[in-house]
């Protein structure tokens, strides 16, 4: 039976458990992350936790809605066991008719049928393979890339978020990032960071500061989930020279590098010249008005 629970009355526990050990794993989903990025959170619960489906909600003029929040790609149902299209459609047939709106993203394991829903791109390297082997399958440019930022001698070293925030905010007019927004990015990463889920990497010459990320971490994924990079940075070819890094340093493991994205052209060629290959997931868009 498919239950809907409120966030005051979800046994943590048990949910994270869920989250953990399903086999649609997203760092996303996890109770401590939800809290952060969105307000208020619901969850439907599958017998005693063998499968969750959190739910995002929002309020706006009496009208309730549920709603993808920020930094947080991939939502959807967290199951133990393999989940059929009917089975994840009895789950979308349970979110409550009050919500009269819906646009949630949902994870690259769930599949349903529906008219309704967008098919997205996610960008994924798998790295499990020795270094030079990933090496050999980046494009030309790219490697000629890492090269110009090795001739630079670009350093990389762990350095605090409110740093590459600041780069972002001087370099970067992200449309629909509120400063309310950005304010809960920089919780996250302080939450993760006690967490040891969270590594914020940033390039420099001599001493500036011309780039950085944000990387999320779990017993599957590195998720890319925040970068900013001068222009100064642009020109040393920051952004191959640190994904180089980061591939370099997490070969020959079982994890996943996420690039979380993305639909626009120019990022996913840029994003497939590592050697990634493509994800789907699926956005899904209710109205009930």
């Amino acid at each position: 039976m498919i239950q809907f629970v409120k966030r005051n009355q979800l046994d943590e526990n048990k949910y994270n458990a869920c989250i953990s050990a399903s086999l649609q794993s997203r760092i996303y989903a996890y109770s401590w992350y939800l809290d952060i990025v969105t307000d208020n959170w619901s969850v439907l619960v599958l017998d005693d936790y063998e499968a969750v489906m959190p739910l995002p909600r929002n309020s706006r003029f009496m009208i309730h809605y549920i709603s993808q929040p920020f930094f947080t790609q991939q939502l959807g149902v967290f199951s133990k066991e393999s989940l059929s299209i009917e089975e994840t459609g009895k789950f979308i047939r349970k979110i409550p008719t009050y919500f009269l709106k819906i646009a949630l993203q949902f994870n690259s394991g769930n599949h349903f049928s529906t008219a309704k829903a967008v098919l997205k791109n996610n960008f994924i390297l798998d790295l499990n393979d020795c270094y030079n082997e990933l090496y050999q399958r980046f494009s030309k440019r790219r490697k000629r890339s890492i090269k110009q930022g090795l001739k630079k001698e670009l350093s990389i070293e762990e350095v605090a978020f409110k740093e590459v925030l600041m780069l972002s905010r001087e370099n970067y007019s992200l449309k629909g990032v509120s400063d309310k927004e950005y304010h809960k990015l920089s919780t996250l990463v302080k939450v993760a960071k006690e967490k040891n889920k969270v590594s914020v990497r940033g390039v420099k010459v001599d001493g500036e500061l011309i780039g950085g990320s944000v990387f999320l971490l779990d017993e599957q994924r590195i998720v890319y989930l925040f970068s900013a990079v001068s222009q100064k940075g642009k020109k040393m070819q920051v952004g191959s020279f640190l994904l180089n890094s980061i591939i370099k340093e997490n070969s020959n493991s079982k994890k996943t590098l996420d690039f979380e994205g993305s639909m626009i052209p120019s990022i996913a060629s840029f994003f497939k010249s590592f050697g990634a290959e493509i994800e789907t997931y699926s956005l899904l868009k209710k109205r009930f008005l």
